[in-house]
Parts: structure tokens; sequence; C-alpha cells
């Protein structure tokens, strides 16, 4: 543990959603000769690694919408056997305008699915992937630590701690422990020590918007419908939810306003608050019977300048942050995960050097196609559903009612919506 040349195949640096979810995709992947590959985590929040299930605060409280890709790989690698009593199945979506006649809906049976997608608490997500990693011996944690330092250049400090230090990348951890990689993978968040100590600049678009967050509690069934609902202020999602052992039904409300309108609701009391939720979404589920806590998140796109450095990539929030309006953000970063994921088991078949510029540029080149095509989407629609002018009004309906004939369309919003 003290050797200050502690070399691992792979550092994650972040242990959350995006990082458990690396290094489980990586953990069973084999090395020519046949042995595992060795994996360091470093999390700055405390953590157990003999009851991994018990470190909830690992992970946020929020609800997530996966789609149908994202469950498929979370099964693939192990997670998703740990979710399904959990995860409720979205088989439907509808899709309005607050104040006009247009309607769009989507059908999990018009393409022989089960589900579109799933919604589940992002904490349930994050213990499941803790559960599938479990017993894996080739990975191992340093928690509470974080990374200080990262040693790119042919130093003297950085040859004392690697073969090569172009072989090789070194970290300096606030605990004074070194470490040393072939391979580094920021999945540390929006405020990722990985992209600042590469000095990779970001790009911040400040939306205008922040969404407030909420379970509620409605007199109808949801019967796994999903409802995306565009208003004056901005859009209403309203997510199924499982039903509670003592019955009712339950949605994820996530309302895009603007702060002003926020703080006014922020200080209604439950009451007024459903009756003011009431007159935006509408009677689809009749009457909001109950709401939990509220809490307001703004809403920014954060996009890095550059995926890759020096040996080192960055992963999920890490890279970008997007507007939540097609729920489409976690979906994002697992398909980082999942490329990453991809190459790396790739080059290890070939016998490939983990943290080659190919590897890292074919990241790169994947990640920022995938990026812009959904950046691109939700900007589109917060851009149309935003802007009351009466041709886009006009236009945005006439789009809604065709969409649910014009297949091609439609075939292509579901495929994005179902993350393929």
């Amino acid at each position: 543990m003290d050797n200050p040349k502690q070399f691992f195949d792979v550092i994650i640096s972040g242990g959350g959603l995006s990082g458990s979810l690396m290094a489980l995709s990586l953990s069973k992947l084999t090395k020519t000769d046949g042995s595992l590959l060795s994996i360091a985590i470093i999390e700055a929040l405390p953590f157990q690694q003999t009851k991994p299930v018990d470190d909830t605060q690992l992970f946020d409280a929020r609800v997530l919408a996966l789609s149908h890709g994202s469950a498929g790989y979370l099964a693939k690698v192990g997670a998703w056997q740990y979710l399904t009593d959990d995860a409720c199945a979205i088989t439907d979506i509808d899709i309005s305008d607050r104040g006009h006649f247009a309607k769009a809906r989507l059908n999990a049976s018009d393409y022989n699915v089960n589900a579109l997608g799933y919604v589940i608490d992002m904490a349930l997500i994050g213990k499941a992937q803790l559960k599938a990693l479990s017993g894996r011996h080739n990975i191992q944690w340093f928690a509470p630590d974080s990374i200080e330092d990262i040693l790119w250049k042919n130093d003297a400090q950085t040859q004392a701690l690697a073969d090569s230090s172009l072989e090789q990348v070194s970290v300096k951890l606030k605990s004074g422990k070194y470490l040393s990689t072939s391979l580094l993978l920021g999945c540390d968040g929006v405020h990722s020590p990985c992209r600042k100590l590469a000095n990779i600049e970001v790009k911040c678009d400040d939306y205008g918007q922040v969404a407030l967050i909420t379970n509620v509690s409605t007199e109808q069934a949801h019967k796994n419908k999903a409802f995306e609902r565009f208003t004056e202020h901005g859009p209403i999602a309203m997510l199924p939810l499982k039903e509670l052992s003592s019955g009712g039904s339950r949605c994820s409300l996530v309302w895009t306003m603007t702060p002003e309108q926020a703080e006014t609701i922020q200080k209604l009391d439950d009451d007024a608050f459903k009756v003011e939720l009431e007159r935006a979404f509408g009677s689809f589920l009749g009457a909001i019977t109950h709401v939990g806590k509220r809490n307001v998140y703004p809403l920014v796109l954060l996009q890095a300048q550059r995926q890759i450095h020096h040996r080192m990539a960055l992963i999920g929030n890490a890279s970008h942050t997007i507007h939540p309006i097609a729920g489409q953000g976690f979906n994002l970063g697992l398909r980082d995960v999942e490329m990453m994921a991809q190459l790396v088991e790739k080059a290890l078949a070939n016998g490939d050097d983990l943290g080659s510029f190919s590897l890292l540029n074919a990241y790169q080149v994947d990640r920022e196609k995938d990026q812009q095509a959904v950046i691109q989407l939700t900007d589109s629609l917060v851009t149309l559903f935003a802007n009351d002018l009466s041709p886009l009004v006009v236009g945005r309906n006439i789009a809604l009612q065709t969409l649910n004939f014009i297949s091609p369309i439609k075939n292509a919003l579901v495929k994005k919506t179902m993350g393929y």
C-alpha cells in the first residue's frame, strides 16, 4: 500500500455511478497472460469495501430514466439482476404542448419490446453496481482520498515513480500515496480534478432555467406511462415509479422553469403547490394527492473541449452535462463507459498499450459524435418549445401531430430515446 511505485493497469478517479460502472465493465477483462486487470478506484467520500451496499452517500437521491439500451448494458455487466424488483418500466410516452391541440404517443409494443426504458432511484443503481463489484479482488479502493496532482512530464520525479514516463502516468493522492498506471479515467464528476489538472477547458452555457424535482402521488394510476408536457416556462416530465408496498401511484416530477418561478413556487405550501402543478400539468393523472421533498437544481450545458489527454480520458459528467429535457444525461455517460470498455477489451486482445493515442483518439471521435447528436436534440427541443412565437407554436404542434403518422421520423426519435 505504501510502495510509491504501486502500479495499476487502470486508475479510475471517482467511485460514483460512472466510476463504479467503469470498474465493473473492466473487472472481468484479462491480459494476454490470463490475469485480470488491476484497477484502482480513488474516491473522495468514505467507502467500506467490506460493506459496499451500505455506501449510499456515494450516489445522488434523484431518480434516473434508463433507456432500453442502458438497461441492456447493466444486464450485460451483471448489475440489472439487482434492479428488476425496483425498476418501473416505461411502456408508453405521451408528449404534449400545454394550451395546444397536438399530442404524440410512443408505444413499446410498436417496437416489439417490453419497455422503452425504466425509471429507478439513482442510489439503487449505484448500490447494484457496487453489489456486482463485491468480491472482485483485482479492484482496490483508495477512499477517502483524491488526486492532488498528475505527473505528466518526463521529469526526475516522474522517472522515479515509473519505469518510463512515456508508458505510464503517475498520480499523487492527498494522502501522500503515489500510484502509476497505463490508463487514467476521469469519472470524477462536473468538478473533475482530472480535467482541471490536464488544463482541459470547459464550455459552459447557462440555460437560464432550473429543474424542480420531487416525487408525487396521483389520484389515477400511471399505468407505466411517462409524460413530457411542454409549458410556457419549460417542460414538465412525469416519470412513473414503482408502486409502494402500501399501494398508490407514484411519479417522479422534473419541472423545468425559470429561477424566478422556482423561487415563487418553492415558497408555496404542499396544497398550493399541488394546485399549481395540476394547472401546469393538466388532468392526465387526476389530482396530485401527495408531494415529497422539493429540490431545485440549476441547468447548464457543460462540455469539455477535449475528451482526452496524455494517457487519460474523461467519462460521464467530467466530460458533459446536458439539459434533462429528453432524459439522456446518464444514458450518454453510460455509453462513454461502454465505448471505453470495448476499446480496452480490443486492446487487450491485440496486446496493445491501454493508454495509446490510437485508443484514446478512437474514444474521442466516437464520443464527440454521440454527444453532439444528443446535445443538438436537447437544445433544439429547449429552443423550439420555449418559444411562443406564433409560427413556431403552429409548426411544433403540426410536427407533434404528424409524428404519430410519419414512421421514419418517429422511428428515429424512438431509437434515440431507447439509447440506440
